[in-house]
């Protein structure tokens, strides 16, 4: 049994994409390249892996099986680029994080427990604050790596950014809304409803500002800076709430249902990324921290697209 590391590589795209087309865009190389690889791979193995239909590719049950391997032979080999690095640099150095309450709660673990695990005689400080005294800092050369809402930030000539992800807002709903018997809903439906309001972040801001495009002004009946307040307030029937996709959990802590909605009219969504000073020239560690960073936004991506 035989097979390289291209071949895996180009089986976990096609496996991510469910689409041989869409996997050969994502690695910058011809669909040939990829269905040659793939067969290769499928022929060395004895095993069949993906069924190919007229819309695109499905995995087998033994394509279901090889993919779990497949993608730790690939965090492996990530793994292994990011140890020589710290070998190289003997492993020491000091990294400092800004991170929001907000994107702290759902974007900095993965990162930084994979960071951890790989340069664990670094030493990590994490400053979370309120986003522009945040930014004040990474100016400053005080912070070198902030993870951050990159549409908000104040003064973007003065930093470089990496977009991790894009998370729209949905109407949050408790389960037996009238509202939910619609699959989309339009911004008018706020106009009839209390809403809930998150305060951490400024998400308050951000939103409010995005409903002003549309000449909408709802009447907020609580406001709060905890995201399971919103959850738990939602499914009380004590209002509806907008709020960012990557918050989304469709149970509150007492076990009742939160459903959620997409919204019909185009609004701004929530960008998450990383965010460092313009010009500087990054420590090995910060650089190492940006590349875990957008390896796990990659992921995360994919293991999020709709199938």
């Amino acid at each position: 049994m035989n097979f390289t590391f291209r071949q895996i590589r180009y089986f976990v795209a096609v496996a991510d994409c469910l689409s041989v087309s869409r996997a050969a865009q994502e690695l910058h190389i011809s669909q040939s390249a990829v269905t040659g690889s793939v067969r290769e791979l499928e022929e060395g193995l004895g095993a069949k892996l993906l069924e190919r239909g007229p819309r695109g590719v499905t995995l087998t049950a033994q394509g279901h099986q090889f993919l779990l391997h497949a993608r730790r032979i690939l965090g492996a080999m990530s793994d292994a680029t990011h140890s020589l690095n710290a070998f190289t640099h003997h492993e020491e150095g000091q990294l400092t994080i800004g991170v929001t309450s907000l994107v702290a709660g759902y974007y900095l673990s993965d990162a930084l427990g994979r960071f951890r695990r790989l340069f664990p005689a670094v030493r990590l400080e994490v400053k979370e604050d309120e986003q522009p005294y945040l930014e004040h800092q990474i100016v400053n050369g005080e912070i070198d790596v902030g993870l951050l809402m990159t549409n908000r930030t104040i003064r973007h000539e003065a930093f470089d950014t990496e977009l991790l992800t894009r998370s729209p807002l949905r109407l949050w709903l408790p389960a037996n809304h009238a509202l939910c018997a619609q699959p989309t809903l339009s911004l008018q439906a706020l106009a009839q409803e209390p809403l809930i309001a998150l305060t951490a972040d400024q998400m308050e801001q951000v939103i409010r500002s995005g409903l002003r495009r549309h000449g909408l002004h709802p009447h907020t009946v609580l406001r709060t800076a905890s995201v399971e307040a919103v959850r738990s307030l939602v499914t009380s029937h004590l209002g509806i709430a907008l709020m960012p996709d990557f918050a989304y959990r469709p149970w509150s802590l007492e076990q009742e249902r939160v459903e959620a909605r997409a919204i019909k009219e185009p609004i701004p969504a929530i960008d998450i990324g990383l965010v460092w000073r313009r010009g500087s020239r990054l420590d090995w560690a910060a650089r190492e921290f940006i590349e875990i960073a957008k390896e796990q936004g990659r992921l995360r991506a994919r293991l999020s697209a709709p199938r």
